[in-house]
């Protein structure tokens, strides 16, 4: 699997190469047929039980290059904390659009198998379904916290002692603006329980927008460039408060940072509530 060096280096900064006028010109439509393309293909694999972690990696990195391809630019910083991970860990983060469920796959699978806690909802997703099915996830209601966290440490704990790392968005939607009142620490519980490390993770991803009508099919905005940082892993201590509050304070900063680099959002800091 050649992924251009992508994962080869500690940050990689979106490269500037030629781009069509009509990409450029049309950034929505052009990214959703490649995307709708990627699904598809990938949907018929799955049907056949032959998608493999090369086919997903290869796929999540074609995800990157169809936006670069209408415009969009990507930071990625700190990726040599995945090539030095030594056990199985938990992956902790915000949680902005669906862009993140496809880019991150091609930036962790390569050196560690991964897989994500998601909502029931999107296992309904005409052929998305077959795709994230074959990716063994974890799958939540949202709308019984009890049995949510129930579920995430039962199912959490077989991922993680089948070595299988495990992408957790405590938020309980997706959105632009982090409140932390509505980040939980199901992410910290699972790796106190399981003895394995915490990755903090921060991300910008708004460049894929949340529609309106259906929140997965939102404006392509190239101009908001993508930034993806990973945090040192954590060891959980005691009651796992201090590493909760880490978290929150390094997705904070993260944010705050992103927002510097590119000015303001739609005329204003908003990232923070």
């Amino acid at each position: 699997m050649i992924l251009n060096g992508l994962t080869a280096q500690n940050t990689y900064y979106s490269p500037d190469l030629p781009k069509h006028w009509f990409s450029l010109s049309n950034p929505t439509l052009t990214f959703y047929v490649k995307i709708s393309m990627l699904v598809l293909k990938a949907s018929k694999l799955c049907k056949k039980g032959a998608y493999t972690n090369d086919h997903w990696i290869q796929d999540s990195l074609n995800t990157i290059r169809a936006l670069e391809a209408v415009g969009g630019r990507f930071e990625i910083r700190n990726l040599d904390v995945i090539r030095k991970l030594e056990s199985p860990c938990v992956f902790v983060s915000n949680h902005m659009s669906i862009l993140e469920t496809f880019v991150l796959p091609c930036l962790i699978q390569p050196h560690c198998d991964v897989t994500f806690v998601i909502k029931e909802s999107l296992m309904s997703f005409p052929f998305f379904k077959h795709v994230m099915r074959s990716r063994n996830p974890i799958i939540v209601g949202r709308d019984n916290p009890r049995q949510d966290l129930k579920t995430v440490l039962n199912e959490g704990r077989n991922r993680l002692k089948a070595n299988t790392s495990i992408i957790i968005f405590p938020q309980t939607t997706r959105s632009i603006h982090f409140d932390p009142k509505n980040f939980n620490s199901l992410g910290v519980k699972l790796a106190k329980r399981c003895k394995v490390p915490v990755v903090p993770l921060a991300l910008k991803t708004d460049a894929w927008g949340n529609g309106e009508r259906f929140k997965d099919f939102g404006k392509i905005c190239p101009d908001k460039s993508v930034y993806i940082t990973f945090s040192d892993p954590l060891r959980v201590e005691g009651s796992g408060k201090e590493e909760h509050a880490f978290i929150v304070d390094f997705i904070v900063k993260e944010l705050d940072s992103y927002v510097e680099k590119k000015g303001h959002i739609d005329g204003k800091k908003d990232y923070i509530n």
